[in-house]
């Protein structure tokens, strides 16, 4: 097969099929090379004019997940990140434990006093005189994006906060900045305008190199819902009980208990989780 195939996006466009994007996904999902080339002969064998990404993932990650559960977990990232849902509140958490890693003292759901009304935050973080006001936007659908409305809202809320903030002692000398998250992409203007006006901005894979799937990778904060030994119902009953972590699982294995995961199951599990948490 050559690569003339063209293949439909999430997002409905069409571009041609390259095998370098599959090897670098698989790469750094840490499968073996003979594992890729497998998969990847495989895939390049089997697909046509018009398939779908999505197709083409689920065919990787089934055949990837027969040959190591770990590097299937971590294949899936972006598919586990969307599983946090329905609400958005688990993704607010997820960021909240990012940033909590990387050393700023954070907290989750908060409500705060504006200058003109209250504002409930979604992530609030602090380290040494920064201080930031988080709002993280959760998309189950990979074609969706945040547009230009997004950060023109949140630099309207940040504003109105960031007043009150310089009201506060202490807080005249501190750096104050406004910043969104989201598990899918920003559009060019939505792009634009946050570094325009400083807000931080940060998506799926933006800024290159710092996007929230390189900082799960470098921490391991992978998400409960990544392990392929749960079914869906134990991952939602688990976020329930407000954990988000595969490394809360590890660290917690009584959690398995009351939820009602078999014993004979907890093994795998546990096996998973800490395989996930490695950094190296």
């Amino acid at each position: 097969m050559n690569e003339s195939i063209n293949i439909i996006k999430y997002s409905g466009d069409v571009v041609p099929f390259k095998s370098e994007k599959l090897i670098n996904s698989l790469r750094r999902a840490k499968a073996t090379d003979v594992v890729i080339e497998e998969i990847v002969e495989h895939i390049k064998d089997t697909i046509y004019d018009g398939i779908t990404t999505k197709k083409i993932y689920q065919m990787a990650f089934n055949m990837l997940k027969r040959k190591s559960r770990v590097s299937a977990s971590k294949y899936k990232l972006k598919k586990a990140i969307m599983e946090l849902g329905p609400s958005g509140f688990p993704f607010e958490k997820l960021i909240g434990k990012i940033m909590g890693h990387e050393g700023f003292d954070t907290k989750v759901g908060v409500i705060v006093q504006g200058n003109c009304v209250k504002h409930e935050i979604d992530v609030i973080a602090q380290k040494d005189d920064k201080h930031y006001m988080i709002e993280c936007k959760y998309h189950s659908d990979q074609g969706r994006f945040c547009n230009v409305k997004i950060p023109l809202y949140i630099n309207s809320r940040f504003l109105d906060v960031e007043k009150q903030w310089e009201y506060q002692k202490g807080h005249n000398t501190k750096f104050h900045q406004g910043g969104v998250y989201t598990n899918t992409r920003f559009t060019t203007d939505a792009l634009q305008y946050g570094k325009c006006v400083g807000l931080l901005m940060t998506s799926w894979d933006y800024p290159k190199g710092n996007g929230i799937k390189d900082r799960i990778d470098q921490s391991g904060l992978h998400p409960l819902t990544a392990l392929t030994t749960l079914t869906k119902k134990e991952k939602t009953m688990l976020l329930d009980t407000g954990i988000v972590l595969c490394k809360e699982v590890h660290n917690n294995p009584i959690l398995l208990n009351q939820v009602g995961i078999e014993k004979s199951r907890h093994k795998r599990i546990l096996q998973d989780s800490e395989e996930l948490c490695r950094t190296k």
